[in-house]
């Protein structure tokens, strides 16, 4: 008589993300949906979420929405405790247009997304010093777009100032006329258009001063961190602390994630797409990937165009071959992809 022993339940998980509750699907290994419940975006509904799921048996893998954004906790608690996390994308319409919008089937997408192996993206960890550059980062667009908006309102206050004020002010370039307007000072109790007028003025100049400083602050702390952990990436021509961090952002924590260079040219959007049909065999520009990596890369090509020699040469030699000069750049830019690819820190590829 031969005894069988019982095999464990292979289960995959999905999520569904929110910022207060997590939805939570388990999936057999033939897409069967053995339960769904939520549980609060908390340290404890972190761990009781992770218990559940294994409750139904042997967890391999789970697909979360939104690992850079509302699931990115949950994503590093699963993953220190050694479940094999991916990115699941939202559903896609046609399932929407089939089974509807609801928190209960975006989950069990997520998961059987995994299942078919659509979903094998493996998320950043943001838990390094990649993750402080993007705090950073965010700052500084911050206060960039916050002195931008102060000087266009100060332009604009001056084009209706008392024309004494204004006369005095029009001819001044943006350093002097920030400078004498931040100087003003007004009585308390005056409460004349032209008092008024200059205390408005003088507060969005110091206000521009303020954000001025700040930029710089965050500007040296950018630069001290890419230094220390991609020293070579500012080696590299064209890549300076805001380019170099802008690609730090797009490769992540964890750059061993992406297979190989053509995968970062993919997550930057500067790898050819096929779209060949029947007789016809062309390729077509990739308007996907990370889009701020993409104005980066551009950046560093016409950067190098206007100072690198070499550059010069291969961009002549591709016009020359009959590519129009904005193709040229297209294929300079997915050189240079390759080139940053290398410079980044420990990538090692997956299997290697």
């Amino acid at each position: 008589m031969t005894t069988m022993t019982a095999t464990p339940l292979l289960v995959t998980g999905g999520v569904d993300t929110h910022a207060d509750v997590h939805v939570t699907a388990a999936l057999n290994h033939l897409g069967g949906v053995l339960g769904t419940a939520s549980f609060p975006t908390t340290p404890a509904g972190y761990r009781r979420l992770l218990a559940w799921l294994r409750s139904h048996g042997d967890l391999g893998i789970v697909g979360v929405e939104g690992t850079g954004s509302y699931g990115a906790s949950l994503a590093r608690h699963l993953k220190g405790a050694g479940v094999q996390v991916v990115e699941a994308s939202r559903p896609t319409r046609q399932v929407r247009r089939r089974h509807g919008k609801t928190d209960i089937v975006d989950p069990i997408a997520a998961a059987r997304a995994v299942l078919s192996g659509e979903a094998d993206a493996t998320p950043k960890t943001h838990d390094g010093s990649v993750e402080a550059l993007r705090s950073l980062k965010m700052l500084q667009r911050s206060a960039t777009k916050a002195r931008t908006q102060a000087i266009n309102q100060l332009r604009s206050l001056l084009v209706t100032a008392p024309a004494e004020l204004r006369e005095r002010l029009r001819d001044m370039d943006n350093k002097t006329l920030f400078a004498t307007c931040a100087a003003f000072r007004i009585a308390d109790d005056d409460d004349s258009v032209p008092a008024i007028t200059r205390f408005a003025l003088g507060d969005l100049a110091q206000r521009i001063g303020h954000l001025d400083a700040r930029r710089a602050q965050i500007r040296t702390r950018l630069e001290r961190i890419v230094k220390a952990i991609a020293p070579q990436l500012l080696e590299i021509s064209g890549v300076g602390p805001d380019v170099a961090t802008t690609l730090l952002l797009t490769a992540g924590d964890n750059p061993e994630r992406l297979k190989s260079e053509s995968s970062f040219a993919a997550l930057c959007g500067v790898n050819p797409i096929q779209a060949s049909s029947g007789k016809t065999n062309r390729h077509r520009l990739n308007r996907g990937g990370d889009r701020q990596a993409n104005a980066a890369l551009w950046r560093m090509a016409i950067v190098r165009m206007n100072s690198d020699q070499a550059t010069k040469d291969y961009i002549a030699k591709r016009v020359s071959e009959g590519k129009s000069k904005l193709e040229a750049i297209r294929c300079l830019k997915r050189y240079i992809a390759r080139e940053v690819y290398a410079a980044l820190p420990q990538p090692t590829p997956v299997g290697q």
